[in-house]
């Protein structure tokens, strides 16, 4: 090997030099000679040689093994024995000062070359190997990972990385000499004695081996989840099985709730998708009641109260505004249901409707439990009503043979809520718990119980949108609502909404009749049906009524006749040019132009930011004659 320096130890002269030069001409070179084993141990110090050739009997009192023996130790240099002969004490001296080969003298070239060769290139691999060794000890002990060697035959585990200890909660010690099997929970024994087979087979074969997830078992009697990662690796010329346990409980926490805002943003999308359709419904089924409800309030103004059918169209309208309230809860459900948020006291709301089940479920026994100095809440009273109404019906349907719902109202704050699955903002709440006896419901049940069309129902029994609609409703006031529930142990939900600050008013009682005027008014939709009988209504009142089927329509006639027009009564949603871009254009023609906004839908979302932008009123279909003549005489007489 070229480059290599060799350490020539012989106490014949001739014989030394005769190995220098075989030596030299072999291109090796010679970093001295020696005579003795003192001599010797102090040039290679000195020196530092690739290798030595080592005569084993040496002058002195020092021979050649005692002299290879310490220059191994000390310099972690290789010798290559030189002999004539030795007896066999000698030779098994010799054996335990682990040379790198024997060369018997007298001996050829080819023979010194190949025994420096060898020798070398054995002493530099065994160098990488303990290199090796070093950094993967150093690797071992330093690593987060829980690191474990094992027999691969016998599973016993022969040590164990400061990390391993610190995930099992078991001191060094009593790691090793465990079977690997007994790092893992009993019920998985079977299991992780195949996978521990399966990773030794596969490693064995030198396939590749894939990290598997897993659960052990700490002293303390927890579990904890990890992935494994195993494989076959040398260790001072020995086979054994190396595994490392990787902590991820973080990461399945992690993975859990990544899951569970999954699930959450699916629900809010059907909610969303679900509540623009019931959103469009409801428009759609306000304009048509706004047909019945306008010529019922007509045809009743211009009766006598003694007239046979009198009492029949009131009842009409009566039944319109049932259908208005349905709608409402439409509305709600779509999010575009805030349009009459009031301050509110949930005890009395909650003691009027369950008065008014009570009367419907007399098998049924109803407790209510409100709290003192409970405090008010903002929100729309019809869809409060609407998810009490979905809770009373749930809790029928569950206790189809009778039981008890109980109704219980306190205060809360976001420290009652820590626990749930949701992270509420800070401030005060109310806290409406709702309790039955019924049948109950398992885990997967509650799971999907706010889902949209989920019911547990027969086919033709129920639409799974009572409670999607209760949810809706509950996240739209700002709310959070949650259920816990047990097999045959009944069902609990509680509902958290944003606490009020301020008290609740007095009620102003409306006059139901109407208010007769004069003057022009722009009337302005793109239903025929709702712009006839409007326009009959407000002639009746005593309004001329100039009509426009459209935006466009509308903009053009008010641009003609601003100075002759009073208020224009405007139509929120139309297809050529919407409410909101007429009510712009119209503001920049004239600066005081007086709108009354009208809509189908309720005054959240688009109505709320037209009226945010100077208009004066809103109104929502179906309105009768007083509601609105009143709106109109408030708007006129602001001057």
């Amino acid at each position: 090997m070229p480059n290599a320096n060799i350490l020539v130890v012989e106490d014949e002269n001739i014989i030394a030099i005769d190995i220098r030069n075989r030596v030299l001409n072999l291109g090796y070179g010679v970093s001295g000679a020696a005579a003795t084993g003192e001599d010797a141990i102090a040039i290679a110090e000195e020196t530092l040689p690739d290798l030595v050739l080592m005569d084993i009997k040496l002058r002195g009192e020092m021979d050649g093994v005692e002299a290879a023996s310490k220059i191994r130790l000390d310099l972690d240099i290789p010798v290559v024995y030189l002999t004539a002969y030795a007896n066999a004490s000698t030779l098994e001296r010799a054996k335990f000062t682990e040379p790198f080969g024997y060369l018997v003298k007298p001996f050829e070239d080819t023979e010194l070359q190949a025994a420096l060769e060898i020798a070398l290139y054995k002493h530099r691999m065994e160098r990488r190997l303990r290199e090796s060794e070093k950094r993967f000890r150093r690797l071992f002990e330093n690593s987060p990972d829980a690191m474990f060697i094992a027999d691969p035959e016998t599973g016993e585990i022969l040590d164990a990385n400061p990390a391993a200890s610190e995930l099992l909660l078991r001191p060094h010690a009593e790691i090793v000499g465990l079977h690997q099997s007994k790092l893992y929970p009993l019920r998985m024994f079977e299991s992780a004695m195949t996978e521990f087979a399966n990773l030794v087979h596969a490693s064995w074969k030198n396939r590749k081996t894939h990290p598997v997830e897993s659960v052990v078992l700490r002293s303390d009697g927890s579990e904890i989840c990890v992935e494994v990662l195993a494989q076959i690796v040398e260790i001072n010329g020995k086979p054994v099985f190396h595994s490392s346990f990787r902590d991820i409980s973080q990461r399945k926490q992690a993975e859990e709730e990544k899951k569970r805002l999954e699930v959450q943003l699916n629900l809010a999308q059907k909610m969303e998708a679900i509540g623009t359709l019931a959103g469009g419904i409801a428009h759609d089924f306000n304009n048509l009641l706004m047909g019945i409800q306008g010529n019922a309030s007509l045809v009743l103004h211009t009766m006598d109260s003694t007239h046979p059918h009198y009492e029949r169209l009131h009842a009409i309208e009566q039944l319109v505004e049932s259908g208005a309230k349905l709608t409402a809860q439409l509305l709600g459900y779509a999010s575009k249901g805030r349009y009459e948020v009031k301050t509110i006291d949930l005890n009395r709301l909650v003691e009027g409707i369950a008065n008014t089940f009570g009367r419907t479920k007399k098998e049924i026994t109803i407790h209510v439990e409100p709290a003192e100095d409970l405090f008010t809440i903002d929100a729309d009273q019809g869809q409060i009503e609407q998810v009490l109404l979905n809770f009373f019906v749930n809790a029928a349907d569950a206790m189809p043979g009778g039981g008890e719902l109980t109704l219980k109202t306190m205060n809360a704050t976001p420290e009652d809520m820590k626990r749930r699955l949701y992270k509420p903002k800070s401030g005060r709440y109310v806290r409406l718990t709702v309790a039955d006896t019924g049948i109950g419901m398992d885990k997967e049940t509650q799971k999907r119980i706010f889902d949209p069309f989920f019911t547990t129902k027969e086919m033709g029994q129920g639409t799974g949108m009572g409670l999607a609609s209760a949810y809706g409703i509950i996240k739209g006031h700002g709310g959070y609502i949650d259920v816990e529930s047990e097999k045959g142990r009944g069902t609990i939900f509680r509902v958290y909404l944003p606490a009020a600050t301020q008290t609740i008013p007095k009620i102003v009682e409306e006059s139901p009749r109407p208010i007769e005027g004069t003057g022009s008014i722009l009337l302005v939709d793109d239903e025929e049906l709702i712009l006839d009988v409007s326009t009959n209504l407000l002639e009746h009142l005593g309004y001329t009524v100039i009509a426009a089927k459209g935006g466009k329509e509308a903009v053009d006639i008010f641009n003609t006749l601003k100075n002759e027009i009073d208020i224009v009564i405007l139509d929120m949603i139309m297809p050529d040019m919407g409410g909101a871009e007429t009510f712009d254009r119209m503001k920049a023609i004239d600066p005081n132009v007086k709108v009354l906004l009208s809509s189908g839908y309720s005054i959240a979302g688009q109505a709320r930011e037209i009226l945010n932008r100077g208009c004066d009123g809103f109104i929502q279909k179906p309105f009768n004659l007083a509601k609105l003549s009143r709106k109109i005489s408030e708007i006129l007489d602001r001057g």
